[in-house]
């Protein structure tokens, strides 16, 4: 978990902070050499929020840097 993430963990009611964490595994940056990976596992919360984003992150699959797409998985937006 990062220091964001305990941050949040410290500061929030259980029950928001296991809806923020379940929302947030269903926002998935993909990456041009096709690996998924949610803001999640990246280190990041993502909660109510909407919308369809490009990030600058580091693929875990490649190792390059660039800008990636963040969208939600499961709700007609993919």
């Amino acid at each position: 978990m990062s220091l964001t993430q305990r941050f949040f963990k410290a500061i929030m009611p259980k029950k928001w902070f296991e809806a923020a964490e379940a929302d947030s595994r269903r926002w998935v940056f993909t990456c041009p050499c096709g690996n998924e990976q949610s803001i999640w596992d990246s280190g990041g919360i993502r909660w109510k929020a909407a919308g369809k984003s490009k990030t600058g992150i580091r693929c875990l699959a490649c190792g390059k840097f660039g800008l990636q797409t963040l969208e939600k998985q499961g709700t007609g937006m993919e």
